[in-house]
């Protein structure tokens, strides 16, 4: 077993952008995606607030300019609910409005239009201040290696063929080692779905298929543990 587990924990990272403005949405979405973050964007605070209790983010950036409500409202509850960087983009640029979100619990506050550059390295300093740099997106167990960038899994020194979404529930499994997941949490997490859209069995037919890939005996299971009566989890 690999004592790289804590990295693996906590490789995979993702930011939610609520930014109604689509070109500000792209330009935020790839600088984030080059900070080693996965990106939702949330074009209102209705649906930022969905995202939020669907999964677990590590970075929140907020326009204030919603049309559905305030972004000082929502920076408020996020701050109250959520323990995160938030960073407010705003092309508002008084100082008085910098001063308020700041107090509220903003931890940066960016004036638009701004460039790319500048965003980029305002995040990156507040990533390593708040302690949040994504660690490597590599996660190399004993005899299983998976690589989050080039979505490539290595059992031994044989490569992997598997399919992107068969893919995407190992790799959440992995960022989370040891921790339960039910197939409800499964969906939700890996489909952004429920069971009264999808059938769970759908993920008990992947988990499946996964385990033909990598596992030596799928009757006794190394790396995917079924949990009775919960879920599965991934024993890193």
């Amino acid at each position: 077993m690999s004592g790289t587990s804590e990295p693996a924990a906590r490789a995979h990272r993702w930011a939610l952008v609520v930014e109604d403005d689509p070109n500000d949405l792209e330009l935020v979405d790839e600088v984030l995606r080059r900070e080693g973050f996965s990106v939702m964007g949330a074009p209102s605070c209705a649906r930022a607030k969905e995202l939020l209790r669907s999964r677990s983010v590590d970075l929140c950036v907020i326009d204030l300019g919603l049309e559905d409500g305030s972004g000082m409202e929502l920076l408020v509850d996020v701050r109250r609910d959520y323990d995160m960087p938030i960073v407010v983009s705003t092309g508002q640029a008084d100082v008085e409005t910098a001063v308020v979100c700041l107090r509220l619990g903003a931890d940066d506050h960016m004036v638009k239009p701004y460039p790319v550059a500048l965003f980029a390295a305002r995040v990156a300093a507040l990533l390593r201040r708040t302690g949040s740099t994504p660690r490597t997106e590599i996660l190399d167990f004993d005899g299983l290696r998976i690589d989050l960038v080039a979505r490539e899994v290595i059992r031994g020194d044989t490569p992997v063929v598997m399919p992107a979404r068969e893919f995407d529930v190992l790799a959440f499994l992995a960022t989370h080692p040891r921790q339960v997941f039910t197939r409800r949490q499964l969906l939700e997490q890996v489909w952004e779905s429920s069971p009264e859209w999808q059938d769970e069995a759908t993920v008990t037919e992947h988990i499946r298929k996964i385990r033909l890939r990598i596992e030596d005996d799928i009757r006794r299971p190394r790396w995917i543990a079924t949990v009775r009566r919960v879920g599965y989890r991934f024993d890193g």
